[in-house]
């Protein structure tokens, strides 16, 4: 197993809260290979569609298009895990994620 360096650890915050960057990260061959960065960047970005899909649904009212905003909120919690060099799991999606051979 690679060591986690402080490049995968930003690359790896990043992606939660700015879900391009995970994009990016599973577009580029070497940060690809990087398993930290890849798990980080498959997970945030299914959350990060995950949130997109709720604002399209939820967005018909000003009071429930709150809601992912709120949850966008987490991603910064989960990014202060990242930047820590943790491997974390998010109830649910880190599972099917596993499951379906992703991470």
């Amino acid at each position: 197993m690679n060591d986690i360096n402080d490049q995968d650890k930003l690359m790896s915050a990043l992606s939660y809260p700015i879900g391009l960057v995970a994009i990016i990260i599973l577009l580029v061959e070497d940060m690809k290979k990087r398993p930290f960065q890849k798990y980080h960047a498959v997970q945030a970005l299914a959350v990060n569609v995950i949130l997109i899909v709720l604002s399209i649904i939820l967005g018909w009212t000003v009071v429930l298009a709150c809601v992912p905003l709120l949850l966008w909120l987490v991603t910064f919690y989960w990014a202060y895990k990242a930047y820590q060099g943790e491997y974390f799991e998010i109830p649910g999606l880190t599972n099917f994620l596993k499951g379906q051979g992703w991470i």
